[in-house]
């Protein structure tokens, strides 16, 4: 029997389960479900809601198709890792009391605001390191004041990946990262936030009990075994929200290393030693998957609501569907550095941190109907992506983190060598793309998590550099002048 550890991505837009082998460190099986993107329901302006049991529903499925060529009876870990921020409130029989609010809802909005100044600014900043914003916490308040009858049936509440867990386990946890990116976390004491459900009105005993993401908090059950084959006891020994995930996935665990994703949101994330607050919110700091009191390990998070979605909504609306991601990357290349001053905001899907909590909304500036193609459009939207990486990046430097490198799964936007090198030269960092994924990251930790690597060396030893994209100094120039066209346009609208 070659043991194998099972890798579970919950994403907004796809569930994709992975298979390692554990001996070789190599992936031998992935399935991606559905084969369209999974529904988000906005019943208003900047809401968005997904069904928890739609994403069990996937995972089942993923699981089944691989287990067409390989047997469950060899899983020996589960790892799992998820869409971060998500409330999945539970009644007392486990069942979700509606659907989950998922990260990129805004309706939380104001009730994080509020709370910033009714405990404190200064207060929070120093123990949350974070405004309550439109974290998970804020959503459940949302849900107390606004929906009474469904809040008194709150037995507990977790994040999507621990509810996935519980599907497979029968136990209900969370971890300290999960606490952190609920705004659950105090920081400066090291221990749980109570003050801020205190605020809300959240009884303390709904909060679960939250373990480590590296190490086994629960074991799949007899029900998972005879639905998909995985051995009863299997132990579930990883679980982290995608970002810290995403770092994990690409050896990023030390002070000054830097991640970074772009798929439906982009995201950059360095890890710190020392706990750092941005004053107004705009980028975040969260517990790493590997902190330890004795050896502290904290991740500040760059989120953009929009990127990828743009890339897709111009693929669906724009070309109509008629070329692939790859064909639009080639048009796109046609077009000049810089677009020909067509400038793309790509601020549609929810309200955006790193612009203090505003909804701006996605915007195109510039056009000249005589001279402008479809090109220039398809180039403008990957730069305007690439811009407000840059945008939010100053912000982490003024943090103290400096990053010259960038790590990255070679997946999604970074498959696009427009978008690659745009953002290398722009932000002077020298870009590493990697093979691996969230769902091959989640299967690693669960490994390692399990004892089945004996550290972490051995579990990345796989880990194997593909491509390096270094700045482009000819480009610099019309990039920064485009760059800083884009940052006047983005600051008008946050007068």
């Amino acid at each position: 029997m070659t043991k194998k550890s099972l890798g579970i991505d919950i994403g907004s837009s796809s569930v994709k389960v992975s298979l390692l082998d554990i001996a070789s460190g190599e992936c031998v099986a992935s399935s991606t479900n559905p084969s369209q993107e999974m529904p988000i329901e906005a019943l208003q302006s900047g809401w968005a809601e997904q069904d928890p049991d739609m994403w069990w529903k996937y995972v089942v499925e993923g699981i089944k198709k691989i287990s067409e060529q390989y047997s469950m009876s060899d899983v020996a870990s589960i790892g799992i890792t998820y869409q971060m921020h998500g409330l999945v409130a539970l009644d007392k029989e486990n069942r979700p009391v509606r659907k989950s609010i998922i990260w990129c809802d805004s309706r939380a909005v104001e009730i994080g605001a509020e709370a910033l100044e009714s405990i404190g600014r200064e207060f929070c900043l120093e123990h949350t390191l974070n405004s309550p914003g439109n974290f998970t916490a804020s959503k459940l308040a949302w849900v107390k004041r606004n929906e009474p009858e469904l809040f008194e049936r709150v037995a507990t509440f977790v994040l999507p990946g621990d509810y996935i867990a519980y599907r497979m386990s029968g136990e209900l946890s969370t971890s300290v990262s999960g606490l952190s990116e609920q705004i659950l976390w105090d920081f400066k004491e090291d221990k749980r936030a109570d003050f801020v459900a205190d605020y809300y009105g959240i009884p303390q005993q709904i909060i679960p009990r939250a373990g480590v993401s590296i190490g086994v908090e629960s074991k799949s059950d007899k029900a998972t075994e005879e639905l998909l084959g995985i051995p009863e006891g299997t132990p579930i020994s990883y679980r982290a929200g995608d970002q810290p995930n995403n770092a994990f996935s690409l050896n990023v665990m030390e002070a000054g290393e830097v991640a970074a994703t772009a798929g439906t949101s982009g995201v950059v994330y360095g890890v710190v030693d020392t706990p750092k607050a941005d004053p107004l919110s705009r980028v975040n700091t969260f517990v790493h998957v590997n902190h330890a009191p004795e050896t502290p390990r904290y991740g500040i998070l760059l989120c953009i609501n929009g990127t990828g979605i743009l890339n897709s909504w111009m693929r669906r609306n724009v070309m109509q569907q008629t070329l692939d991601y790859a064909q639009m990357n080639d048009l796109a290349a046609q077009a000049p550095v810089g677009s020909d001053g067509v400038l793309v905001l790509p601020f549609g899907n929810g309200a955006e941190r790193v612009l203090e909590n505003r909804m701006t909304g996605t915007e195109i500036v510039g056009v000249d109907l005589n001279r402008h193609s479809t090109a220039h459009l398809l180039r403008a939207a990957q730069e305007g992506i690439a811009y407000s990486f840059r945008y939010g990046i100053d912000l982490m430097r003024e943090l103290g983190l400096k990053p010259d490198v960038i790590r990255a799964g070679k997946a999604n936007l970074f498959l696009s060598p427009l978008f690659r090198q745009t953002l290398s030269t722009l932000t002077g960092a020298r870009i590493e793309l990697f093979n691996t994924d969230g769902s091959l990251g989640a299967a690693r930790g669960a490994a390692l998590g399990a004892g089945l690597y004996a550290n972490r060396e051995e579990a990345f030893r796989s880990l194997r550099c593909l491509e390096v994209v270094e700045p482009k100094a000819e480009d610099a120039e019309a990039l920064e002048q485009s760059y800083q066209a884009w940052k006047r346009e983005v600051e008008l609208r946050l007068k």
